[in-house]
């Protein structure tokens, strides 16, 4: 069974996040060992400099890293990444599946980004869409496409 940790950087706080993300995780448990990752966040002031970013983005990434699943495919969710469909989503969960290494590790950072060191470390850097969401938000999607995904491999129709 393929094994998909999510690492987030910040905690679901609103219930309303975390009522959707929980249905999804219980949707996911079928299908995967699902777990999600909540690391915590480097607290910076109102008006920080880019050098103050690029630090606080170096903390976080040594954490994130310590939370990779050796032997992942780790896929990072950036701007600046590459936009799949769904059909091409459940492509790379299918992929998976089918490898000797099954485990699948999806890095949504704070609401900064992620630091390039985890960027280059990555086997793929997905972008959601041009348009920017809350990180919180990024995270349901996220587990939603995730689980559609795995309905798409399975032939439902869920996936219209």
């Amino acid at each position: 069974m393929l094994s998909v940790r999510l690492i987030c950087v910040g905690r679901l706080r609103e219930k309303f996040y975390i009522d959707a993300f929980n249905e999804y995780t219980k949707r996911l448990n079928p299908y995967c060992r699902f777990e999600c990752i909540e690391l915590p966040e480097v607290r910076l002031g109102d008006r920080p400099s880019e050098a103050e970013i690029a630090a606080a983005l170096d903390k976080e990434a040594d954490l994130v890293v310590k939370s990779i699943p050796q032997g992942s495919y780790l896929v990072a969710l950036c701007v600046e990444g590459k936009k799949l469909s769904s059909e091409d989503l459940a492509l790379v969960i299918r992929q998976r599946e089918g490898s000797g290494k099954p485990k699948l590790c999806f890095i949504i950072g704070s609401s900064y980004g992620l630091s390039d060191k985890v960027k280059r470390s990555s086997d793929l850097c997905l972008s959601m869409s041009d348009m920017t969401f809350p990180h919180h938000l990024a995270r349901v999607m996220l587990a939603e496409q995730i689980y559609r995904g795995f309905k798409i491999n399975e032939g439902s129709s869920y996936h219209k």
